[in-house]
């Protein structure tokens, strides 16, 4: 395949790709059509309008990649694709952001990857494939996982950088990607590529296949498939040194006491394991945990590998000072395990002027999603945990009593407790990192026909079929517990004990009672993980286990437990008419019309290991209270688009559409759309439209969930300036530390209603010469009635507007933090995006260089009305999109007709860091601002003979590490020292691609 001078360039890498934004007026791509392709003219139907027309003379700012380009540049997936598009947003829609512990809307998003133009949401981008809908992940019901699509058939994908609701409906706030497949294709494609790293790890590999046989022209059909596997393998965070939640100086450290070598905390009796309390209570040892390794003459907590000395300044804890912390974040995976199958075949066939078609495409994928060890807190009731002193436990038990009352030698409480059993906090090295392994099904059927009705007039009318259908299983990590966690369980188990006051009598067990239906592990006389670690066979206070406590702990294993599963299904009817109604000064007048049927339903299943009368497996999040079936809306809907050229220069266009939601009623939203060229080589264009977007089932119809609150930042508002723990202020203490119940409530709301959005945008397209081109586009997205879901960081901060959600109990202490889904007031976000594109002829080819950025004007959001707009541009947050103030991909790239050589920028400016806690401020190295993230790639692509083809390069050719960043949450122990909505933790790789025609 020859490399034409005029082609656009991309930077070669898998990852970060300056992708060559071409505008639709500067193209002179030939651009293969979709299923409305054009009939001998240059004009088609392009992403955002129904009327066929000229592409190089459209008002969208269209963005529009090709195949060659995606396969001469190495972009291996639509997650890649979509992660580098400079109008792209950073939020957690990438596998690598959302691989830790997640909470709230997080959830079940195990496996998914998803576009989030402009930064207005995951599920405010449409994303479609050949101009028609497929289904959204089967767990959220609202984001499509872009990874179904069928990649190795994509002829282009176009990128609509414009609101769409008047064309497609609901969810078009952001924008629009179309995926478009090869339709006439001929002869067999077999692609080859491998993305390995300089340290061996985390590589990628791909290899697809497509054939096709018919000319529709000669021949009157056409068939062809396509094929692709790729697999991802694992990047574990304790292979990049960047990875390190311990840099105390900069204000970044762990807030955890579960570590690999257990924290002793004096907690009461339990009439089961602890008759006469633990060894610790009632002594004057400091009762925030004490680690053996932290004691005088211990080995120090850094001699576990990730462990550290707990920051108990930092966390406002001091009688935490002889505590260790551990570092979760290396524990995660920075790059999952996933392996991909998708395939896709179609038949066209022409019947005299009509063409009529069927195709079928469908994905299989697994993922593994690899986070911390579960972490055992001991209590007297949920999770009672001691550790004995008998025959397997002496020489441990002997060890550490020696060591306490070394460092406390005057506590005569303590020494009077010998032989009391000891309780403590662990974090379990030995039960393996937890892991939720996820597979994805995805299949789409669609039929179409269409062509001439009358003199320039044309008709299409179609219909679709899609499903996803998702479930995560439990892998390692996970163990039952052995012991009723709570009343509800306890009540609902149908399980009875002997009455302790009439032995001929039986009672109902209660919270803290043995669990009979859990396994019980060789040697413990208990059941479930409770039952074994108060064996002493497993020992929390060493990193090595005997063979017998790894046989025991394999005994108790949940591995393989169902999670959770969820499907979702759309059903598409289509039709639509277009043509010429009259003509006008400067050219004929054209109509599209059409209507729109859908429905959609929705299930998520729970696991029948987690309904309330099951034996409980600890730490799970089964989410069985948001168990949905049956679960369906249908949307009728009818528009219309008229393009008016007005004068030879002048075109003006106008749409319109009507939807009828089940459960929400009718919505209309217009737009109108403008472009001037006052001479050929400059062009005015702007938009107005309005939009909306429905909540999807999850948002109304989830149940609430309860979580407890342990993060040692979060303060009562009352107490705490701003709700963030400050321990310069008198009785400012964590909302944990004052009540050890308190709970936040996530899930859904019936009440929820659409959100709606006005926006608008202006630009400039500059075009010179042949060898130069210039794009600048204004837009302005206003976003009413939010739907989302506040963090408890949210209520806590702006708690005057939260009261209804900061519920107290008689005391006047937090019990509960309500998060659950609602319209969260108001989003005002503008950008200006810019494309820039020249050259020259250099020797036998020629040099282009271009650039393609985006300047964030303005990002803020309030929760309601009367509260104040919070910036959020160059702000971190914990979740949602993050928003930069500047990102660009550049590039320069010398090419003729047989080699192609590039060399590119990718460059995302840097952001206000993390403020963890106040304490994280007057620290000396802590530094306010993240530094940019700029990295390098090389590439070449040439060809072997005219069959055969490859390319070659370096990505992160400087091997650039993310810059330092606090994103760690200290409420659910995930995030660590960098951030992954902005970098890429790979490090410098290399790229191979081979193809071969036949």
């Amino acid at each position: 395949m020859a490399f034409k001078v005029t082609a656009s360039v991309l930077a070669f890498g898998v990852a970060a790709t300056p992708l060559y934004a071409q505008e639709t007026t500067e193209t002179t791509t030939s651009v293969a059509s979709d299923s409305a392709e054009s009939s001998g003219d240059s004009a088609i139907i392009v992403t955002g309008s129904r009327i066929k027309q000229d592409p190089t003379k459209s008002a969208l700012p269209l963005q529009v990649v090709t195949s060659q380009e995606l396969q001469r540049e190495g972009i291996n997936s639509p997650e890649q694709l979509i992660s580098y598009l400079s109008t792209n947003g950073n939020g957690s829609d990438n596998l690598a952001a959302n691989s830790d512990v997640t909470s709230g809307a997080q959830r079940g998003t195990n496996g998914l990857s998803a576009a989030n133009l402009r930064g207005q949401g995951a599920s405010s981008t449409l994303v479609l494939l050949n101009g028609r809908r497929v289904a959204a992940h089967g767990l959220t019901g609202s984001a499509v996982d872009v990874n179904q699509i069928p990649f190795a058939a994509i002829e282009r994908v176009e990128v609509l950088k414009d609101g769409a609701s008047a064309i497609y409906g609901t969810d078009a706030i952001g924008g629009v990607i179309n995926f478009i497949t090869k339709t006439n294709y001929q002869g067999l494609t077999l692609n080859g590529f491998t993305d390995f790293t300089e340290r061996g790890d985390g590589n990628i590999y791909r290899l697809s296949a497509t054939a096709g046989y018919g000319d529709l022209e000669e021949q009157g059909f056409n068939i062809m498939g396509a094929v692709s596997y790729s697999w991802n393998k694992i990047l574990r965070g304790s292979k990049r040194d960047f990875v390190n939640t311990n840099q105390p100086e900069r204000g970044l450290s762990a807030d955890t006491r579960g570590t690999p070598i257990a924290t002793i905390f004096s907690i009461g009796a339990n009439g089961i394991f602890a008759p006469n309390g633990s060894l610790l209570a009632g002594t004057a040892v400091p009762n925030g945990g004490v680690n053996t390794l932290d004691l005088p003459g211990g080995a120090g907590c850094d001699s576990v590998e990730g462990g550290m000395a707990y920051d108990e300044l930092l966390w406002g804890a001091p009688t935490a000072r002889y505590a260790c912390a551990w570092d979760t974040g290396r524990a995660a995976v920075l790059q999952q395990p996933l392996q991909t199958l998708t395939y896709y075949g179609r038949a066209t066939v022409k019947l005299g002027d009509h063409q009529a078609y069927a195709e079928i495409t469908g994905s299989d994928a697994e993922s593994r999603k690899i986070f911390s060890h579960n972490q055992y807190s001991g209590n007297t009731a949920a999770l009672p945990l001691y550790y004995p002193l008998n025959n397997v436990t002496q020489s441990t038990y002997n060890g550490i009593f020696n060591q306490l009352v070394a460092a406390f030698p005057n506590d005569a409480a303590l020494r009077a407790n010998y032989g009391k059993p000891i309780a403590y906090r662990w974090r379990c090295i030995a039960c393996g990192e937890r892991e939720y392994i996820t597979d994805t099904n995805t299949l789409r059927a669609a039929l179409g026909l269409e062509g001439p009705i009358a003199t320039n007039w044309d008709y299409r009318v179609g219909g679709s079929f899609a499903r996803s259908r998702v479930t995560s299983t439990l892998g390692s990590g996970y163990h039952y517990r052995g012991v009723f966690p709570n009343a509800a369980y306890a009540a609902a188990s149908g399980v009875t004990k002997p009455d302790p006051n009439d032995p001929t009598k039986r009672i109902p067990v209660v919270a803290g009672d043995i669990d009979p239906r859990a396994p019980i592990a060789p040697g413990a006389t208990a059941p479930g993980i409770v039952g074994l670690l108060n064996s002493g066979i497993l020992n929390p206070f060493s990193v090595t286990q005997t063979p017998e406590a790894m046989a025991a702990l394999k005994a108790i294993s949940a591995e393989g437990v169902m999670l959770y599963s969820g499907q979702y299904k759309v059903t598409q009817f289509d039709g639509s008419v277009s043509g010429t109604l009259f003509a006008l000064p400067g050219g004929d007048a054209k109509l599209a019309a059409g209507i729109d049927y859908r429905r959609e339903s929705y299930t998520f299943d729970g696991s029948s290991a987690g309904i309330v009368g099951a034996p409980d497996i600890f730490n799970v999040a089964f989410d069985n209270v948001n168990a949905l079936e049956g679960l369906h809306r249908t949307v009728k809907a009818a528009y219309a688009e008229i393009l008016l050229p007005v004068f030879d220069r002048l075109d003006v266009t106008l749409a319109g559409r009507v939807d009828d939601y089940t459960g929400f009623g009718t919505t209309w939203n217009p737009k109108v759309a403008v472009q001037f060229r006052p001479t050929d080589w400059l062009m005015f264009r702007g938009s107005y439209s309005t939009g909306f977007r429905v909540p999807n089932f999850n948002q109304i119809f989830n149940g609430t969930t309860e979580s407890p609150i342990t993060g040692a930042s979060l303060g009562d508002p009352l107490l705490c300036p701003n709700g963030v723990v400050t321990t310069s202020v008198p009785g400012c203490v964590s909302i944990a530390s004052q009540n050890i119940n308190a709970e936040t409530l996530n899930g859904g709301k019936l009440d929820v209603g659409p959100e709606k959005s006005k926006q608008y945008s202006v630009g400039v397209v500059v075009k010179p010469s042949r060898h130069f081109t210039a794009s600048v586009d204004f837009w302005s997205i206003n976003v009413d009635d939010v739907i989302g879901a506040p963090t408890s960081g949210d209520v806590l901060r702006y708690s005057q507007f939260f009261a209804d959600r900061i519920i107290r109990n008689q005391a006047g202490v937090i019990d509960q933090l309500d998060l659950r889904t609602g319209n969260l007031g108001s989003r005002r976000t503008q950008g200006i995006e810019l494309v820039l594109r020249g050259g020259f002829d250099v020797g036998n080819g020629a040099l282009t260089a271009g650039i393609d950025g985006t300047y964030l004007v303005k990002k803020k959001e309030r929760f309601v009305d009367e509260a104040p707009w919070r910036d959020l541009v160059g702000i971190f947050t914990y979740t949602g999109d993050l928003g930069l103030r500047w990102k660009h991909n550049a590039f320069v790239t010398w090419s003729n007709d047989d080699i192609s050589v590039s060399f590119s920028q990718i460059f995302r400016k840097g952001y206000e860091n993390n403020r963890l806690i106040a304490g994280a401020l007057t620290r000396p190295d802590y530094n306010e601002k993240v530094k940019d993230y700029v990295i390098y790639n090389l590439s070449t692509a040439f060809k072997v003979t005219d069959r055969y083809q490859m390319t070659l390069g370096v990505r992160n050719l400087f091997d650039t590490d993310p810059p330092f960043a606090i994103t760690y949450d200290s409420n659910t122990g995930a995030g660590s020292s960098w951030e992954p909505r902005v970098a890429d933790p790979r490090g410098r790789s290399f790229t191979v691609g081979v193809e071969a025609k036949f």
